[in-house]
């Protein structure tokens, strides 16, 4: 079992940043995909970033290429989101998610991961 916690949300006004945390248990952490997706209210949750094992490729949601940026410290087992200028539509829960080994093909997709987090509210305001 792979215990998943974000951290770091918050309120902020457009065009500013926040810099979200998660950490996730395993002594394996560093083969795990990991993954950022949220859900605004009323809406399905969507994929947000991704960071792949062993490669280390990224990958974004169209909406946040350029803001956001997705980054791991394997020695601390956490991977951060750094969310840079800020809109009122990135307003949602973002939750963190975990897929350890055997790993999913299709990292951008809710299914291919196993463990989540409970989320963290971000709230951006015009």
């Amino acid at each position: 079992q792979v215990q998943v916690v974000e951290s770091g949300g918050g309120q902020v006004q457009a065009g500013g940043s926040l810099r979200l945390s998660c950490t996730a248990s395993g002594r394996a952490f560093s083969t795990y995909n990991m993954g950022w997706f949220r859900q605004p209210v009323g809406k399905e949750r969507e994929f947000v970033a991704a960071i792949r094992w062993p490669s280390g490729s990224t990958y974004y949601a169209d909406s946040v290429k350029g803001r956001f940026t997705i980054s791991r410290d394997n020695a601390k087992n956490t991977v951060y989101l750094q969310m840079n200028n800020l809109k009122p539509e990135d307003t949602a829960v973002y939750y963190c998610a975990a897929d350890p080994p055997p790993l999913g093909q299709t990292i951008a997709t809710m299914f291919s991961y196993d463990y989540w987090g409970q989320g963290t509210q971000v709230t951006v305001s015009s």
